[in-house]
């Protein structure tokens, strides 16, 4: 799923005392930017197949059980409806870190928020399709920049012993946004004018307006304050993080970590795109490539089919209310998404990438099978394919949904860690355009189009099927190890053999529990002496 969470930081606190809960909740509280992503995209799934909206924006077409009440839209004009906000994305994504060092990470969500509203309220006011296409790309250029600076504010900010927890919640409030999008989307298909579906776009004024104003509120980044030389309020800042006082020990300490830190960032001189592709002792291009395509292949488990064009695809498959079946898929998605938060600290990174991508092979596959054998009037047919989609979710929910990201956020190296991560970032939106703009032409019937309809999940399953190899060959295990350690991981050994390697670093830190890495050398990779 895009618009997920990416682990920026090295995080707050490592001292301080593991039940300091206003700091997580703090902190948390900026994943509800992930209800603006993901309220949009199942809003845009629903508002396609109300009546008014096709009346309004589509044209006269021959009754069908795809366009029952005679007006449709084209494949075309469904794809680039769709589509185009990943290409706001896109950009906006990359304009996020010059956004971030300007204007910071706490007001630089909060206008973010108020350039997604730009967009909503042109889609909201539109009566047409170029004045709705242009506030997608508005709106997706907000979401874009949200998408980058939430969880860069989360991990900068968020405990380091629960920081891969926290900086998930993002993906979370994702799929609580999809879940609530359908709610209103079958609250108000059936209205007989354009509140139909002005009611559900105009609601997203609400979830921008929640997160600007309690972002208002919130405490700025420590770090970007002491990158701005602004100490004493860094230190306010940290100090309402961690509950400690300005003068505590370990907001001292900690403060003093992150100046050393900058410091020796200012040292190591800025990397460019070029480092992230040079082959190193800690295998900086594989590291980069690894980003690129993890990101890629969790587009391509095919997810996003379900999420933009459910009620579509469910209502050619014959299935009578396909807005409650959306309601229940993305109640679904909520439900999952909840183990593998907890899941990612417990059983490994690794693990349920595997696990997830091995149990959405067997779901898609056999979605395929039973669609291609079977008709629309058979029910029992309808309502395995219903079932299989649920359990195909269930597995992206608690293993590639999250846990891509949380991987994409700890395997960079400090001095191109901004770089790969925006390579990685801008890997998710292009693919999530690719896909978002060629489905209904492999869905939908009719010249020009392949006509596959459920046949897409034979696609799907092959892809996710090289999810598993990709996963197997590609991702070592990182689970419980700091940013320093996992440098010293893909340096020493290959991903096959990083489960075992990571318990013995894992041991050498309980034995070594006050080890200080050495004075830095300038010709050594930055992360091998990144505090965190």
């Amino acid at each position: 799923m895009p618009g997920g969470p990416v682990a920026a930081g090295g995080g707050i606190g490592a001292n301080a005392p593991k039940s300091k809960l206003a700091g997580i909740l703090m902190t948390a509280f900026a994943a509800f930017g992930g209800i603006l992503f993901g309220y949009d995209t199942g809003t845009i799934s629903g508002i396609q197949q109300m009546p008014d909206w096709l009346r309004t924006f589509g044209h006269p077409v021959p009754v069908s059980s795809s366009f029952p009440d005679g007006y449709g839209i084209s494949s075309s004009q469904r794809s680039l409806i769709v589509s185009i906000l990943s290409a706001g994305t896109f950009f906006g994504a990359l304009l996020a870190a010059p956004f971030a060092d300007i204007l910071g990470r706490k007001w630089g969500l909060v206008a973010s928020c108020l350039v997604f509203s730009g967009g909503v309220a042109l889609q909201t006011a539109a009566t047409a399709i170029p004045l709705f296409v242009v506030g997608r790309v508005i709106a997706g250029l907000g979401v874009g920049l949200v998408s980058t600076l939430v969880p860069m504010y989360q991990s900068e900010c968020s405990p380091k012993w629960i920081r891969g927890a926290v900086v998930s919640g993002y993906q979370f409030a994702i799929t609580i946004g999809i879940l609530l999008s359908n709610i209103f989307n079958n609250a108000t298909k059936n209205r007989p004018n354009h509140s139909s579906y002005r009611i559900p776009i105009a609601i997203q004024f609400i979830w921008a307006a929640v997160l600007a104003c309690g972002m208002a509120f919130l405490p700025e980044s420590p770090r970007w304050l002491t990158k701005k030389h602004r100490d004493s309020d860094a230190a306010a800042a940290l100090s309402r993080l961690t509950s400690l006082p300005p003068d505590h020990p370990e907001v001292v300490s900690e403060l003093e970590e992150i100046r050393l830190n900058l410091k020796y960032e200012e040292e190591l001189g800025e990397a460019s795109y070029l480092d992230c592709f040079r082959s190193t002792d800690n295998r900086i291009r594989m590291r980069t490539l690894t980003g690129i395509f993890i990101q890629a292949w969790q587009q391509l488990t095919g997810i996003n089919f379900i999420f933009y064009f459910g009620t579509a695809f469910f209502t050619n498959a014959g299935i009578r209310n396909p807005y409650l079946i959306s309601i229940a898929t993305s109640t679904v998605n909520v439900g999952m998404t909840v183990p593998g938060i907890w899941g990612v600290e417990r059983f490994g990174r690794r693990r349920l990438l595997l696990v997830g991508a091995i149990g959405m092979t067997i779901c898609e596959f056999i979605i395929a099978i039973i669609g291609s054998t079977t008709t629309q009037s058979n029910q029992s047919a309808q309502s395995a394919e219903v079932a299989l989609v649920c359990f195909y979710i269930a597995f992206f929910a608690s293993t590639w949904g999250p846990v891509t990201w949380v991987v994409t956020g700890e395997i960079f190296p400090l001095k191109i860690r901004a770089k790969a991560m925006s390579l990685s970032v801008a890997s998710n939106w292009l693919w999530n355009f690719a896909i978002g703009y060629a489905t209904p032409y492999m869905v939908d019937s009719g010249p020009g189009n392949a006509n596959l309809g459920t046949k897409v999940f034979y696609i799907w399953g092959t892809t996710c099927f090289c999810c598993i190899v990709f996963a197997y060959f590609c991702i070592p295990e990182t689970k419980g190890l700091s940013l320093e350690q996992i440098d010293v991981l893909y340096k020493n050994v290959t991903p096959l053999n990083s489960v075992s390697y990571r318990k013995r670093l894992i041991a050498q830190s309980n034995e070594f529990s006050d080890f200080k890495p050495p004075v830095a050398r300038k010709d050594d990779d930055a992360a091998s002496h990144e505090k965190v």
